[in-house]
């Protein structure tokens, strides 16, 4: 089974992006984050008509929204909301083996790294706060160790040295100040998540998955982050077998800032 992950940066608009990641992934089940589309308006029927007919959306005009499609049918489908704001974040739902896949948008959290003078990033860290209670508390239910989980999404914050491109340069930039990687890795701990692409790709490689738009030779300057992230239950671990960050996307017409993330599990 392949998962993918993309922040697609509106679906509507990427339409025919999306039909060429089916093409050339071929992936069971996609995962998409800001999908700037209310569920009235959200392309159902194109995507269907890709080969993905079951469908959890949760959308809003212009902004966030996220999706999960799914060759597979999904039951248990839901949405949830976070830091007291209905603002499209969360998407879930259960596959036919049990398998729950979360598809979550955490706040990009604008521009200042300081919560007393930027709303935006205030948001962020109590989501990621949130994020870490959630996950403690699906790590305390009874069989949470044969649970099979996924959280897959644009989680908006690069983690590790390698994860961009100045560890230096970006310590006091918005994903990856040193209080985010804290809480991050926190949430990550709280919830016994295992980074899946980290699992097969070593911590001592450079690895991004999102390029500025400014920059107008992304892959010359190469100044990226790894703000996309699959995690894993614990149960899950023996099932992985291959993660990949799907670089070459970032060069499609009309691209997105953010490329497919993508792992294959053993059924």
């Amino acid at each position: 089974m392949k998962i993918v992950t993309w922040n697609v940066n509106s679906v509507r608009l990427r339409l025919s992006n999306l039909a060429r990641l089916v093409e050339e992934l071929d992936p069971d089940v996609i995962c998409l984050q800001e999908t700037k589309a209310h569920d009235d308006v959200f392309p159902t029927a194109g995507i269907a008509a890709l080969g993905y007919p079951h469908q959890a959306i949760a959308g809003m005009k212009s902004y966030n929204g996220v999706a999960i499609v799914s060759r597979r049918p999904l039951t248990k489908t839901g949405t949830q909301h976070w830091c007291g704001k209905e603002d499209c974040r969360h998407v879930y739902a259960t596959l036919p083996d049990g398998t729950e896949i979360h598809s979550v948008y955490i706040p990009a959290g604008g521009d200042i790294p300081d919560p007393a003078v930027n709303v935006k990033f205030a948001h962020k860290l109590q989501f990621l706060d949130d994020l870490a209670i959630w996950g403690g508390a699906l790590a305390a239910k009874p069989k949470a160790k044969t649970a099979r989980r996924i959280l897959v999404g644009d989680l908006n914050v690069a983690p590790l040295e390698t994860d961009v491109w100045s560890h230096k340069q970006l310590l006091k930039v918005v994903s990856h100040t040193p209080i985010e990687v804290e809480k991050f890795n926190k949430a990550q701990a709280s919830g016994r998540w295992i980074d899946a692409v980290r699992e097969i790709i070593p911590s001592e490689q450079r690895l991004y998955s999102w390029w500025s738009y400014r920059s107008s030779d992304w892959a010359a300057a190469d100044k990226g982050r790894r703000l996309d992230h699959i995690w894993i239950s614990e149960a899950l671990r023996p099932s992985l077998t291959a993660a990949t960050i799907h670089r070459a996307a970032r060069g499609w017409d009309i691209p997105s800032d953010h490329v497919p993330v993508s792992i294959t599990l053993e059924d």
